[in-house]
């Protein structure tokens, strides 16, 4: 009998064969449709066979990939790389390849859905839902306190402004983004004075350090960055660039780096330490403009990063020396070096690694130059009411969630939600309570996801190749770019565009957000930052080379005194027996926490990795040894957090004393092929300050104990 997975595989070459002929391309939409083995059968509709294609930007995959989405009859068949779009350079993405299918998914929400008071949603109609919502804001606006609360999970669309100026128009009204490495390099950026965004040009680079930043696989615009790093090195020829990656496992950038550097998780900030320590110490802050080096600071600077010496370094990181000796080389010896921070799960990593990578980009000489650190300006909001871009980065949901956790404390009247699912995503428990403590809940959502679950109110979203939208200041991109996202069918179901719903709320509520609709805000900030909108609707981006005003090497006071005290406190850390550190890993094929893993993908996964709610976790043999464990002991790993279950698997590629575990499984929703499958690793974070900075709540050092499940 020919099981899902086996059909996949078999479909999926039977599909290479057929795009390769020019015929029966009207069935490709039912192909995609009846491989998802769900219990109905489409309907063919012959007649007209035109083959068209459209120019735009995916909504769906957060690496802001440019894409080509063909037509036949007016239906969208396929999803390809758009050559000329500098975001994909030709290339595609698994999960923006899928929206096509994923239009169809079974957990696309089709109607509003109202919860009843035994906790089961029923459909509703859009104008009962939008009455309702209208009530429950008015409500809101006739108290001082405890509004609203606006959480966005789009951290590169103009769609914020308007939920960032709705937010304001509602008293006590706030306004966040999910946590992310966006915001956390956003915050770093405007501690150390930069204006704008920071931008890194990767393009131009030929020497990326890359500190937990897995750039070619979920950081920034990965699918730009993996183009650039494959034209860059030509078969049979010299590399135009070399990278490194450090991290404390061989994931797909460590994989296809020059050189892996294998730290232990939670370090980042010690290797750049030692980095700047050494390039100090051979004279490089003589060369920072001084205009960018407050007088107080390159003293202090000085000091604080002298006492990290390759040693000290490799003790705490358990970094080999030679190859410390290795990467400092490569980043001298370059002529464009580039050197960027981030997390392996693209958020919790903290400020600190991002501020000292900023530092050691000035040291070197690198802003504002090809293939260096760039300060990209921002466009100013057309939207009444929203913040900037820096204003909106700024709020820690993370530190909000924890501080409003207490028992009876209304956090507020309404909780709106966007294309958001903190629910599965945040780390710890602590979100539910903000639930609680909400008197009413909204989620605009293209699939019931978990938080979508929880809601009192759910609202289906049209999916981003439904709509318009755009893709403007992605994070890490190395210039000013805007994009437009606009829609290639019309949305299924009763599905709408959430920024015409709320723009259309708060004219009943009497709010000017001064925008009629979302086309005429797009309209409006392609004008004010001097692109052409036609240009934009035929699916060119507006590309500038602009910069404004960068960083300086700037530290306070209490920072220095925070980070010399980590430097006598800090020690090589000998984990007690039966504990562990934990790697976790990203793949962009498993999709997002509102998306879930999109059909086909699932071919990427192991049979291991979809056992019913047991995750696979990796180790190095020396680890397992250790453990006194073998190869497929099934373990519990525990913290304060939570607990997972797990099976143990031998893989070199980790650190030791570390055990690796992926995200993106352990969903409670969706379908029957992401429901149950492996554990949420989010179960074993606990969100916390940063120790020595002011910046954002930081989960990058997370430990377990182990025993035998």
């Amino acid at each position: 009998m020919l099981d899902r997975r086996g059909f996949l595989k078999f479909i999926g070459g039977a599909a290479v064969g057929t795009l390769a002929t020019p015929v029966v391309w009207k069935g490709l939409d039912d192909i995609s449709i009846w491989s998802q083995n769900w219990g109905w059968i489409p309907k063919l509709e012959y007649g007209n066979n035109d083959f068209t294609s459209i120019r735009t930007v995916s909504k769906l995959c957060p690496s802001a990939v440019g894409t080509e989405v063909r037509l036949v009859g007016g239906r969208p068949i396929r999803v390809v790389g758009d050559p000329q779009s500098p975001l994909s350079l030709g290339g595609v993405s698994a999960l923006a390849a899928a929206e096509v299918q994923l239009r169809y998914s079974p957990a696309r929400l089709k109607r509003p859905l109202l919860r009843s008071s035994d906790g089961a949603h029923k459909e509703i109609t859009w104008e009962a839902a939008e009455k309702l919502l209208v009530e429950k804001l008015a409500a809101s606006r006739g108290k001082a306190r405890n509004g609203i609360v606006c959480i966005s999970g789009d951290d590169n669309g103009s769609m914020n402004e308007i939920l960032s100026g709705f937010a304001s128009g509602i008293p006590a009204g706030r306004f966040f983004h999910m946590p992310s490495d966006a915001q956390t390099t956003a915050v770093a950026w405007g501690m150390m004075g930069g204006k704008g965004r920071a931008g890194f040009d990767f393009e131009r680079s030929d020497f990326v350090l890359a500190v937990g930043a897995n750039v070619l696989e979920t950081w920034g615009t990965v699918i730009s960055n993996r183009r650039t790093w494959g034209k860059a090195r030509p078969f049979g020829q010299a590399p135009a660039m070399r990278l490194a990656y450090a991290g404390p496992v061989q994931n797909n950038t460590a994989a296809g780096a020059d050189l892996w550097l294998p730290i232990k998780p939670g370090t980042e900030l010690y290797l750049l330490l030692g980095i700047a320590a050494q390039l100090v110490k051979e004279g490089y802050l003589s060369q920072v403009d001084t205009a960018l080096v407050p007088a107080q600071t390159a003293a202090g600077f000085k000091e604080l990063v002298a006492p990290w010496t390759p040693e000290k370094v490799c003790a705490i990181t358990g970094l080999m020396p030679e190859r410390f000796a290795a990467v400092l080389d490569g980043v001298k010896k370059a002529k464009a070096p580039l050197v960027v921070a981030g997390s392996a799960m693209d958020e919790g990593g903290g400020v600190g690694p991002v501020r000292l990578a900023i530092a050691i980009n000035l040291l070197l000489n690198r802003l504002n130059k090809p293939g260096g650190m760039r300060a990209i300006p921002t466009a100013s909001p057309v939207v009444k009411g929203a913040g900037t871009y820096e204003q909106r980065m700024s709020e820690d949901l993370a530190a909000y969630v924890r501080n409003n956790a207490e028992p009876n404390l209304l956090s507020a009247n309404v909780l709106m939600f966007y294309e958001a699912n903190p629910v599965y995503s945040m780390p710890g428990e602590k979100i539910e309570a903000l639930f609680k403590q909400s008197a009413f809940s909204v989620s605009f959502s293209c699939f019931l996801d978990e938080t979508a679950r929880r809601c009192d109110l759910v609202l289906p979203s049209a999916l981003g190749l439904e709509r318009y939208d755009n893709v403007v200041e992605p994070f890490a991109y190395g210039r000013f770019i805007c994009a437009l996202a606009q829609p290639v069918a019309k949305p299924l179901f009763e599905a709408r565009p959430a920024g015409d719903v709320l723009l259309g709320v708060a004219k009943k509520l009497g709010m000017d957000l001064g925008v009629a609709s979302v086309v005429d805000m797009l309209q409006a900030k392609a004008q004010g930052m001097g692109a052409d909108w036609k240009s934009l609707t035929e699916g060119k981006a507006f590309v500038s080379d602009a910069t404004t005003t960068g960083p300086g090497l700037v530290f306070s006071a209490e920072e220095f005194a925070a980070l010399a005290k980590l430097a006598q406190s800090a020690n090589p850390v000998e984990i007690p027996a039966g504990q562990l550190a934990v790697a976790f890993t990203s793949k962009l094929s498993l999709g997002t926490p509102e998306s879930g893993i999109p059909p086909f993908n699932t071919q990427t996964i192991t049979q291991d990795e979809l056992a019913k709610n047991v995750l696979a976790a990796t180790m190095n043999s020396a680890t397992l040894r250790k453990l006194g464990m073998d190869e497929g002991t099934l373990v519990s790993l525990s913290n304060k957090a939570g607990k997972v279950v797990a099976r143990l698997h031998v893989f070199e590629g980790v650190a030791n004393d570390t055990v690796a575990l992926t995200m993106g499984f352990g969903h409670k929703a969706f379908d029957a092929f992401n429901d149950g499958k492996g554990m949420n690793v989010m179960n074993l974070v606990i969100p916390a300050d940063e120790p020595g900075f002011t910046g954002l709540s930081a989960w990058n050092d997370t430990r377990v104990s182990v025993a035998k499940a």
